[in-house]
Protein backbone atom coordinates (compact mmCIF):
# COMPACT_ATOMS: atom_id res chain seq x y z
CA UNK A 1 0.00 0.00 0.00
CA UNK A 2 1.47 3.01 -0.86
CA UNK A 3 2.19 5.65 2.01
CA UNK A 4 0.04 8.76 0.83
CA UNK A 5 -3.06 7.10 -0.21
CA UNK A 6 -4.91 8.99 -2.79
CA UNK A 7 -7.07 11.26 -0.68
CA UNK A 8 -10.23 9.79 -2.57
CA UNK A 9 -9.14 6.02 -2.13
CA UNK A 10 -8.96 7.05 2.19
CA UNK A 11 -12.82 8.33 1.98
CA UNK A 12 -13.99 5.75 0.12
CA UNK A 13 -12.30 3.77 2.71
CA UNK A 14 -13.86 5.59 5.19
CA UNK A 15 -17.46 5.05 4.16
CA UNK A 16 -16.84 0.86 4.48
CA UNK A 17 -15.57 1.45 7.93
CA UNK A 18 -18.47 3.48 8.66
CA UNK A 19 -20.80 0.56 7.77
CA UNK A 20 -19.50 -1.55 10.17
CA UNK A 21 -18.86 0.79 12.70
CA UNK A 22 -22.61 1.00 12.76
CA UNK A 23 -22.81 -2.69 12.94
CA UNK A 24 -20.36 -2.43 16.52
CA UNK A 25 -17.61 -3.99 14.49
CA UNK A 26 -14.58 -2.17 15.52
CA UNK A 27 -11.35 -5.00 15.00
CA UNK A 28 -10.05 -5.46 11.89
CA UNK A 29 -7.18 -7.16 9.68
CA UNK A 30 -4.70 -4.94 8.32
CA UNK A 31 -5.06 -6.94 5.13
CA UNK A 32 -8.45 -6.99 4.83
CA UNK A 33 -8.36 -3.11 4.94
CA UNK A 34 -5.57 -2.49 2.70
CA UNK A 35 -7.80 -5.58 0.27
CA UNK A 36 -10.81 -2.50 0.87
CA UNK A 37 -8.67 -0.07 -0.54
CA UNK A 38 -7.84 -2.17 -3.82
CA UNK A 39 -11.45 -2.56 -4.14
CA UNK A 40 -11.88 1.17 -3.48
CA UNK A 41 -9.25 1.97 -6.21
CA UNK A 42 -10.82 -0.29 -8.85
CA UNK A 43 -14.46 1.07 -8.40
CA UNK A 44 -13.06 4.11 -8.76
CA UNK A 45 -11.03 3.35 -12.00
CA UNK A 46 -14.47 1.79 -13.21
CA UNK A 47 -16.36 4.82 -12.65
CA UNK A 48 -13.88 7.03 -14.51
CA UNK A 49 -13.46 4.91 -17.27
CA UNK A 50 -17.45 4.07 -17.63
CA UNK A 51 -19.51 6.04 -19.37
CA UNK A 52 -22.08 4.34 -20.27
CA UNK A 53 -25.57 4.93 -19.04
CA UNK A 54 -27.41 2.56 -16.64
CA UNK A 55 -28.22 0.40 -18.60
CA UNK A 56 -26.90 -0.06 -22.87
CA UNK A 57 -29.93 -0.85 -24.91
CA UNK A 58 -28.99 -4.39 -26.68
CA UNK A 59 -29.39 -4.70 -30.43
CA UNK A 60 -32.66 -5.24 -31.49
CA UNK A 61 -31.52 -8.80 -32.93
CA UNK A 62 -30.71 -9.93 -29.37
CA UNK A 63 -33.59 -11.10 -26.85
CA UNK A 64 -31.95 -11.48 -23.38
CA UNK A 65 -32.14 -14.71 -21.24
CA UNK A 66 -34.78 -13.42 -19.17
CA UNK A 67 -36.97 -12.35 -21.72
CA UNK A 68 -36.72 -15.09 -23.59
CA UNK A 69 -38.13 -17.38 -20.74
CA UNK A 70 -41.16 -15.40 -20.03
CA UNK A 71 -43.80 -14.56 -22.68
CA UNK A 72 -44.04 -12.03 -24.72
CA UNK A 73 -47.62 -10.83 -23.31
CA UNK A 74 -45.62 -10.30 -19.73
CA UNK A 75 -42.62 -8.66 -20.99
CA UNK A 76 -43.97 -6.53 -23.32
CA UNK A 77 -45.79 -5.07 -20.42
CA UNK A 78 -44.59 -2.04 -18.18
CA UNK A 79 -44.63 -1.77 -14.08
CA UNK A 80 -47.54 0.40 -14.87
CA UNK A 81 -49.78 -2.03 -16.40
CA UNK A 82 -48.94 -4.73 -13.56
CA UNK A 83 -49.55 -2.21 -10.91
CA UNK A 84 -53.40 -1.90 -12.20
CA UNK A 85 -53.52 -5.57 -12.66
CA UNK A 86 -52.53 -5.78 -9.48
CA UNK A 87 -55.35 -2.92 -8.36
CA UNK A 88 -56.70 -2.97 -5.02
CA UNK A 89 -55.85 -6.80 -4.27
CA UNK A 90 -57.73 -9.07 -2.14
CA UNK A 91 -56.49 -12.14 -3.39
CA UNK A 92 -55.40 -13.02 0.11
CA UNK A 93 -56.20 -12.03 3.81
CA UNK A 94 -53.61 -9.72 4.17
CA UNK A 95 -55.37 -7.07 2.60
CA UNK A 96 -57.66 -7.06 5.55
CA UNK A 97 -55.33 -5.06 7.65
CA UNK A 98 -53.37 -3.60 5.43
CA UNK A 99 -53.16 0.67 5.16
CA UNK A 100 -51.28 0.89 1.88
CA UNK A 101 -49.95 -1.93 -1.44
CA UNK A 102 -46.54 -1.83 -1.20
CA UNK A 103 -45.46 -1.96 -5.09
CA UNK A 104 -42.15 -1.26 -5.53
CA UNK A 105 -39.92 1.51 -6.26
CA UNK A 106 -36.90 2.25 -8.31
CA UNK A 107 -35.36 2.65 -11.33
CA UNK A 108 -37.48 1.47 -14.41
CA UNK A 109 -34.27 -0.38 -16.27
CA UNK A 110 -32.33 -0.89 -13.08
CA UNK A 111 -29.57 -3.40 -13.87
CA UNK A 112 -29.54 -4.24 -9.92
CA UNK A 113 -32.96 -5.72 -8.42
CA UNK A 114 -33.22 -6.34 -4.14
CA UNK A 115 -36.40 -8.08 -3.05
CA UNK A 116 -37.40 -8.26 0.44
CA UNK A 117 -39.69 -10.05 2.27
CA UNK A 118 -43.00 -7.88 2.65
CA UNK A 119 -43.52 -4.80 4.05
CA UNK A 120 -43.32 -3.76 7.68
CA UNK A 121 -45.33 -0.84 10.07
CA UNK A 122 -43.30 1.95 8.37
CA UNK A 123 -43.70 0.99 4.65
CA UNK A 124 -47.76 0.11 5.16
CA UNK A 125 -47.96 3.44 6.38
CA UNK A 126 -46.16 5.18 3.69
CA UNK A 127 -47.00 2.60 0.88
CA UNK A 128 -42.81 2.33 0.11
CA UNK A 129 -40.63 -0.14 0.28
CA UNK A 130 -37.62 -0.49 3.09
CA UNK A 131 -38.33 3.00 4.38
CA UNK A 132 -37.89 2.14 8.24
CA UNK A 133 -34.72 1.29 9.98
CA UNK A 134 -34.18 -1.85 7.49
CA UNK A 135 -34.24 0.04 4.90
CA UNK A 136 -31.85 2.89 6.20
CA UNK A 137 -29.67 -0.10 6.45
CA UNK A 138 -30.26 -0.96 2.63
CA UNK A 139 -29.32 2.40 1.31
CA UNK A 140 -25.84 2.08 3.01
CA UNK A 141 -25.43 -1.18 1.44
CA UNK A 142 -26.45 0.21 -1.72
CA UNK A 143 -24.00 3.23 -1.35
CA UNK A 144 -21.69 0.28 -0.25
CA UNK A 145 -21.24 -1.00 -3.25
CA UNK A 146 -21.13 2.77 -4.86
CA UNK A 147 -24.64 2.88 -5.95
CA UNK A 148 -27.37 4.88 -5.24
CA UNK A 149 -30.71 3.91 -4.23
CA UNK A 150 -32.30 5.55 -7.24
CA UNK A 151 -30.31 3.45 -9.26
CA UNK A 152 -31.63 0.09 -8.53
CA UNK A 153 -35.22 -1.02 -8.03
CA UNK A 154 -36.59 -2.74 -4.69
CA UNK A 155 -39.68 -4.85 -4.10
CA UNK A 156 -40.73 -7.34 -2.00
CA UNK A 157 -42.52 -10.78 -2.42
CA UNK A 158 -45.88 -9.82 -0.97
CA UNK A 159 -46.90 -6.50 -1.03
CA UNK A 160 -49.54 -5.92 2.17
CA UNK A 161 -47.63 -6.09 5.43
CA UNK A 162 -48.09 -9.68 7.40
CA UNK A 163 -49.77 -8.85 11.13
CA UNK A 164 -46.84 -8.54 13.61
CA UNK A 165 -44.26 -8.65 10.44
CA UNK A 166 -44.52 -12.17 10.89
CA UNK A 167 -42.97 -14.64 7.51
CA UNK A 168 -45.73 -14.38 4.70
CA UNK A 169 -47.70 -17.72 5.02
CA UNK A 170 -47.98 -20.23 1.95
CA UNK A 171 -50.78 -19.13 0.41
CA UNK A 172 -50.21 -15.46 0.56
CA UNK A 173 -47.00 -16.43 -1.36
CA UNK A 174 -48.94 -17.69 -3.95
CA UNK A 175 -51.38 -15.12 -4.33
CA UNK A 176 -48.92 -12.27 -4.74
CA UNK A 177 -45.65 -14.08 -6.55
CA UNK A 178 -46.54 -14.05 -9.76
CA UNK A 179 -46.72 -10.13 -9.40
CA UNK A 180 -43.37 -10.35 -8.55
CA UNK A 181 -42.48 -12.68 -11.30
CA UNK A 182 -43.85 -10.22 -13.48
CA UNK A 183 -42.12 -6.99 -12.34
CA UNK A 184 -38.73 -8.78 -12.53
CA UNK A 185 -40.08 -9.94 -16.14
CA UNK A 186 -40.79 -6.16 -16.92
CA UNK A 187 -37.24 -4.97 -15.38
CA UNK A 188 -34.95 -7.83 -16.57
CA UNK A 189 -32.40 -7.04 -14.01
CA UNK A 190 -28.75 -8.18 -14.62
CA UNK A 191 -28.46 -9.17 -10.77
CA UNK A 192 -31.43 -9.86 -8.44
CA UNK A 193 -30.37 -9.67 -4.62
CA UNK A 194 -32.69 -11.58 -2.58
CA UNK A 195 -32.94 -10.26 0.90
CA UNK A 196 -33.54 -12.96 3.14
CA UNK A 197 -34.88 -16.51 3.50
CA UNK A 198 -39.06 -16.09 1.66
CA UNK A 199 -37.48 -14.23 -1.66
CA UNK A 200 -34.87 -16.85 -2.27
CA UNK A 201 -36.77 -19.98 -1.37
CA UNK A 202 -39.44 -17.96 -3.59
CA UNK A 203 -37.67 -17.30 -6.62
CA UNK A 204 -35.85 -20.02 -6.51
CA UNK A 205 -38.35 -22.75 -5.70
CA UNK A 206 -36.27 -24.49 -2.82
CA UNK A 207 -36.19 -24.96 0.57
CA UNK A 208 -33.00 -24.65 1.30
CA UNK A 209 -31.90 -22.65 4.66
CA UNK A 210 -30.68 -18.83 3.71
CA UNK A 211 -26.62 -19.60 5.49
CA UNK A 212 -26.52 -22.88 2.63
CA UNK A 213 -28.08 -20.25 -0.34
CA UNK A 214 -25.88 -17.37 0.76
CA UNK A 215 -22.05 -17.27 -0.94
CA UNK A 216 -23.14 -18.79 -4.25
CA UNK A 217 -24.28 -17.32 -7.61
CA UNK A 218 -27.44 -18.81 -8.99
CA UNK A 219 -29.72 -18.04 -11.47
CA UNK A 220 -33.68 -16.88 -11.95
CA UNK A 221 -34.80 -16.70 -15.81
CA UNK A 222 -31.27 -15.85 -17.03
CA UNK A 223 -30.16 -13.27 -14.08
CA UNK A 224 -27.86 -13.82 -12.10
CA UNK A 225 -29.34 -14.47 -8.19
CA UNK A 226 -27.59 -13.48 -4.84
CA UNK A 227 -29.30 -14.48 -1.37
CA UNK A 228 -28.18 -12.85 1.50
CA UNK A 229 -29.22 -12.00 5.01
CA UNK A 230 -32.31 -9.74 5.30
CA UNK A 231 -31.45 -5.96 6.84
CA UNK A 232 -34.12 -6.41 9.50
CA UNK A 233 -31.79 -9.39 10.68
CA UNK A 234 -28.76 -7.81 10.65
CA UNK A 235 -29.73 -4.94 12.98
CA UNK A 236 -30.56 -7.89 15.48
CA UNK A 237 -27.20 -9.64 14.53
CA UNK A 238 -25.03 -7.24 13.64
CA UNK A 239 -21.71 -9.73 13.18
CA UNK A 240 -23.51 -10.90 10.26
CA UNK A 241 -22.77 -7.61 8.33
CA UNK A 242 -19.34 -9.58 7.77
CA UNK A 243 -21.06 -12.16 5.81
CA UNK A 244 -23.41 -9.43 3.96
CA UNK A 245 -20.21 -7.67 2.97
CA UNK A 246 -18.91 -10.58 1.23
CA UNK A 247 -22.54 -10.78 -0.85
CA UNK A 248 -22.31 -7.03 -1.85
CA UNK A 249 -18.68 -7.18 -2.90
CA UNK A 250 -19.78 -10.30 -5.46
CA UNK A 251 -23.16 -8.85 -6.61
CA UNK A 252 -20.66 -5.60 -7.24
CA UNK A 253 -18.22 -8.08 -9.20
CA UNK A 254 -20.79 -9.27 -11.61
CA UNK A 255 -22.16 -5.79 -12.32
CA UNK A 256 -18.49 -4.92 -13.35
CA UNK A 257 -18.10 -7.62 -15.39
CA UNK A 258 -21.28 -7.42 -17.29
Amino acid sequence: MPDHPDPALLEQLKDHLKYYAETGIDRFDPKAVSGALRLAASLRGERKSRSRPLRQSAPSTQTSLFAESVPASVRDSSLEEVRNDLGDCQRCKLCRDRTHIVFGAGHPQARLVFVGEGPGVEEDRQGLPFVGRAGQLLTRMIEAIQMRRDEVYICNVVKCRPPGNRTPQEDEVTACSPFLERQLAVLQPEVICCLGLTAAQTLLQVRTPIGRLRGKIHSFRGAQLVATYHPAYLLRNPPAKREVWEDLKRIRSLLSSS
